[in-house]
């Protein structure tokens, strides 16, 4: 969280687009309390949201002008029709054991459309012991 809430304030000045991805949609919900305290804009699926509200979603982001500047995801978060290409930067918070739904999950931003680099960060997790 601390990595995350440097470089959160970074990426924000300058004008980026934020996918964070995670396979525990519980910590989806802790980072939706950190984004509300912080006071940033953001949008939300996980394998729990109905067509609607996943593709209001999708398009809240999208639009032209959009205030919202990060867009959480569950890593299984059903990936077909899902183009978050207006993000440039795309977080994994905590990697899934299969490294290919990691990949189809950068892919989100690597579509059509793409008009920026994309940066993809993942965070990695020490084991203390």
């Amino acid at each position: 969280m601390v990595l995350l809430d440097k470089l959160l304030p970074k990426l924000k000045e300058r004008d980026s687009r934020v996918l964070i991805f995670s396979q525990m949609t519980r910590l989806l919900d802790i980072l939706e309390d950190y984004l509300m305290f912080r006071g940033y804009q953001y949008c939300g699926i996980d394998g729990n949201t109905g067509g609607e509200d996943r593709d209001a979603s999708i398009e809240a982001f999208n639009k032209p002008g959009s205030e919202k500047f990060v867009f959480l995801l569950s890593t299984r978060a059903g990936g077909l029709g899902i183009n978050l290409a207006t993000a440039d930067v795309v977080i994994l918070y905590d990697s899934d054991w299969n490294p290919q739904v990691d990949l189809q999950a950068q892919d989100r931003a690597h579509r059509i459309g793409q008009k920026k680099e994309v940066q993809v960060f993942r965070f990695l997790h020490g084991v203390h012991y």
